[in-house]
């Protein structure tokens, strides 16, 4: 009898843990606009520096070995095309995220087409 009770009570407990946590959990987080111009920006972020790491380090070659057009020209288009490719990464990763499928070039890699 004395137990019969004691579970009535810790399930009424139970039951009021429930109800308060229902009241004090924080409402799930929408996504705004702003979340999606931080994304963009990061996008441009990671361009911009591809092409400036890719210039500061052809320019620094081209005044160490005195040949300045050359590394200063070659290293930029490689930086470029090192920021497209990692602005390409995150919009795998953002698009991978939002829908939860793999992008199909990257099933096919993963099954050795």
């Amino acid at each position: 009898m004395i137990q019969r009770d004691e579970m009535e009570r810790l399930r009424a407990l139970d039951a009021r843990i429930t109800e308060v946590k229902g009241k004090l959990a924080p409402p799930p987080a929408k996504q705004d606009h702003h979340s999606m111009a931080q994304i963009g920006w990061r996008m441009v972020i990671e361009l911009v520096s591809g092409l400036g790491i890719g210039a500061a380090m052809g320019y620094g070659l081209d005044v160490l070995f005195g040949t300045l057009p050359i590394f200063l020209v070659l290293l930029t288009l490689l930086g470029f095309a090192a920021g497209v490719q990692t602005m390409m990464r995150s919009a795998r990763e953002l698009a991978e995220k939002h829908t939860g499928a793999t992008p199909p070039e990257r099933e096919d890699a993963e099954h050795g087409r």
